[in-house]
């Protein structure tokens, strides 16, 4: 499977437990008092911009990813676009979400929704579509495409910015930095930062002691015939480690994303199954789920241990990510926070 091929996936893409008493649930729940099936939920699911709203000190020239030196001299009407949404969720939480036009497939939450779409296609951006918004400034990464419509906007005298593309919570200020910059408003993005890694810190805190849980996730696409598993460096592995459990496919020396066998799964030994909620649709819920090659033969299948987690949230990588990893946290350790 091809790097572009596979970049869909990745979004579309994510034994004893402490605390776990008594049988498995039969139902999913979204409150980890038992260890039954669980839905990881936020808060809030909107993003929490700051106040008050900067002032964009332009122009600037920042240098794009791909090392274009990029001058931005208005940022009144801004289109933040990637595959995993983190990019629009860093410019609404930099309190500039009044001066966004569009958004792309994976940037869901309220604050946005009303937006229109700019990749109609799914994750491919089109040119019409966005030169009808007027954007002042386009910030983008390599995960969205394809290349020579960012070509072709940055040929109409649009500026283009792109940022890095790792996804992994050792990234996220590096991202907030960036864009903060090219939007001529540092000083915030700083701000941000601060926030972020606070509640970022404030949640790996509150993990509890204790045996770590195995966790696999898997990418799950039925209506399609995907089944992946994730390992190291796939993303789902950093946010697994931050919640305090052990990254099942990375312990078996897996790495990125590999198409789920029933040999490798079983061979993983998870206690906990973590999926996206849109992935567990697809396959039937925790019953078809647990249809699948080797899934009930493993601790977490036998338990019916499965956490699922909104798509548009779990492997977002954005300013939420602290309020993720406490999520996540409550979930695999069956347990419920006030």
């Amino acid at each position: 499977m091809t790097r572009r091929a596979l970049l869909p996936v990745l979004l579309l893409l994510a034994g004893a437990l402490v605390g776990c008493t008594g049988p498995a649930a039969e139902a999913r729940s979204t409150s980890p008092t038992s260890c039954g099936p669980v839905t990881a939920t936020l808060p809030d699911t909107d993003v929490a911009p700051l106040e008050p709203a900067p002032t964009p000190a332009l122009p600037v020239t920042v240098t794009s990813a791909d090392g274009v030196a990029t001058t931005v001299t208005d940022a009144a009407r801004i289109l933040p676009v990637n595959l995993y949404g983190s990019i629009a969720e860093i410019v609404f939480s930099l309190g500039l979400g009044g001066n966004v036009v569009g958004r792309d497939t994976s940037t869901t939450f309220p604050a946005a929704a009303h937006l229109p779409v700019v990749t109609p296609a799914g994750h491919d951006l089109s040119a019409e579509a966005v030169l009808a918004l007027a954007p002042t400034v386009i910030l983008a990464d390599d995960s969205i495409g394809p290349a020579e419509t960012l070509r072709q906007l940055r040929a109409a005298g649009i500026p283009v910015v792109l940022v890095a593309a790792e996804q992994t919570l050792d990234a996220v200020p590096a991202h907030v930095r960036a864009i903060a910059a090219a939007l001529g408003v540092g000083a915030a993005g700083e701000q941000l930062v601060t926030r972020l890694g606070q509640e970022i810190a404030a949640a790996r805190d509150g993990v509890p002691d204790g045996t770590a849980p195995r966790v696999a996730f898997l990418y799950l696409r039925g209506t399609a015939g995907v089944y992946l598993i994730g390992g190291r460096g796939a993303g789902s592995d950093s946010m697994i480690e931050a919640a305090g459990g052990v990254d099942a496919g990375s312990a078996i020396g897996l790495a990125k994303f590999r198409p789920l066998t029933s040999e490798g799964l079983i061979n993983a030994a998870p206690d906990v199954i973590l999926v996206m909620s849109g992935g567990l649709e697809s396959v039937g819920g925790v019953d078809g789920l647990l249809k699948l090659p080797g899934v009930g033969q493993t601790p977490a299948g036998a338990a019916r241990r499965v956490v699922d987690m909104d798509d548009g949230v779990l492997l977002t990588f954005g300013t939420r990510s602290g309020q993720v990893v406490r999520a996540l946290a409550d979930a695999l350790h069956c347990r419920s926070r006030t």
